[in-house]
């Protein structure tokens, strides 16, 4: 995980844009989904469900270096969520647009890692970035674990996504590449990601194996969307 530094974003945004697209993916598992809504269940279905907040953090996130802690980590039957923003997480795996000459930020691992033991691709797969642990909020202890299944809402679309990442103790609201462009969310990792509008919901003690079977993500994520509609 990266924080985004808007003065870094807006020198080099013009260079960044003028880079590569996106390639083909063929292959179900590492598939790039092209769009979303994924699954049976609708964002609204879903949002009517967290319209208020039980806190279960200790204290407020910010949602990048530069902003006010003001979001909080919220409990419910079964899952846990927060609404904020969408940094992109281009970490993992060297790819056309994921490596250091578009993400100045760039690492080349991520916390959790495929069943081969490689990084995760953030191009390809959708998966959130989750604060490490600290004294505002154990997410372990919440029930929350790598490759863990999400619902990432926006602009009435729902995308699901894995527990891929881990970032700064006191920043929330980040995702991979592959999440925010499956949203119609600029992925750029540089100068994309939006400001705001973003609902995170991580089911509790879900895991998708391989973490890398966006499929398995899609299948496993309607279904506990589904229970998640009936326990709340």
């Amino acid at each position: 995980m990266r924080l985004r530094t808007l003065t870094l974003a807006a020198a080099s945004g013009a260079a960044l844009l003028a880079a590569g697209v996106l390639p083909a993916h063929a292959t179900s598992p590492h598939r790039t989904p092209a769009s979303a809504q994924e699954g049976s269940v609708s964002a609204a279905a879903l949002l009517a469900k967290v319209t208020s907040c039980q806190q279960i953090s200790n204290g407020l996130y910010r949602t990048d270096e530069e902003t006010a802690p003001s979001v909080p980590v919220c409990g419910k039957n079964g899952a846990v969520f927060w609404k904020a923003d969408m940094d992109i997480d281009c970490d993992g795996q060297r790819t056309a647009n994921c490596n250091e000459s578009r993400d100045p930020w760039y690492q080349d691992d991520t916390a959790f890692h495929q069943s081969d033991g490689r990084p995760l691709s953030a191009e390809s797969l959708p998966y959130v970035v989750v604060p490490s642990s600290s004294s505002i909020w154990n997410y372990a202890g919440a029930g929350i674990r790598g490759g863990g299944v999400v619902a990432v809402i926006y602009n009435n679309q729902v995308e699901y996504a894995v527990v891929g990442d881990t970032g700064p103790t006191g920043i929330i609201g980040e995702a991979s590449y592959a999440t925010a462009r499956a949203l119609g969310i600029d992925p750029d990792p540089a100068t994309g990601g939006a400001e705001s509008g973003v609902t995170y919901i991580l089911f509790k003690n879900s895991s998708v194996s391989p973490i890398e079977n966006h499929g398995a993500a899609v299948s496993q994520g309607d279904q506990l969307a589904r229970q998640f509609l009936a326990a709340n």
